[in-house]
């Protein structure tokens, strides 16, 4: 059962995930006095958020089912575990950078701004699809971290997955981490995280990074 005061924001969680995919489904992974809220977006991202320990083993349902739930005794709706097909980062890995939030949204901003540019005008005189600049809007690396390790980067979609989550917050809240965990990278906000494992590259639009030396 979800516990009544993590309600609304599990509820919260859902709805926004419901947005992006009507058929998605999500993990509930158990912890020590925690219960970790897993998902997958559509665009390659995994995204978390805690809440009180649920009880049981780890499971996956339907999100819509889960969410109809929240709304009568919160029990657990069918098991869907088949339908996870997702490997999740090992840990929650080591904080290498901080970012302020409205540097966080300002990014995304820009992004936005980028995509509608190319739309419009198309990308070195060419015009290209909705599908492609989406595409990569999402490859592209406005955040990079310059660690004693390495370089760290931090693709839009990372970004954009903390922003529609509503993770970060407004441009006055806390900063946003940027997290290793082997090959995967994080952006842990206020209110969850977000983590991708780079697999290749794709058209390179032009978006002012952000650089920072960890």
């Amino acid at each position: 059962m979800i516990p009544e005061p993590a309600r609304a924001d599990v509820g919260a969680f859902l709805s926004r995930l419901l947005r992006l995919d009507k058929a998605a489904v999500v993990r509930l992974v158990p912890g020590v006095g925690s219960t970790a809220l897993w998902a997958h977006l559509p665009f390659g991202v995994l995204v978390v958020r805690g809440l009180p320990a649920v009880g049981g083993r780890d499971v996956t349902v339907r999100a819509e089912e889960l969410l109809d739930a929240l709304s009568g005794d919160a029990a657990l709706p069918a098991s869907r575990d088949p339908d996870w097909r997702w490997l999740l980062p090992p840990s929650t890995g080591r904080r290498v950078e901080e970012i302020p939030a409205a540097e966080v949204l300002r990014v995304a901003a820009a992004a936005a701004e980028t995509a509608r540019t190319a739309l419009d005008e198309g990308v070195g005189g060419r015009a290209v699809g909705s599908r492609r600049v989406r595409d990569a809007l999402l490859d592209h690396v406005p955040i990079v971290v310059e660690t004693a390790d390495g370089r760290v980067d931090v693709p839009q979609r990372l970004v954009q997955a903390v922003i529609r989550m509503n993770f970060v917050g407004g441009p006055d809240g806390p900063p946003v981490g940027v997290r290793r965990a082997g090959p995967w990278v994080g952006l842990a906000g206020a209110y969850g995280a977000a983590w991708h494992r780079p697999i290749g590259e794709s058209l390179n639009l032009q978006v002012s990074p952000y650089r920072t030396n960890g």
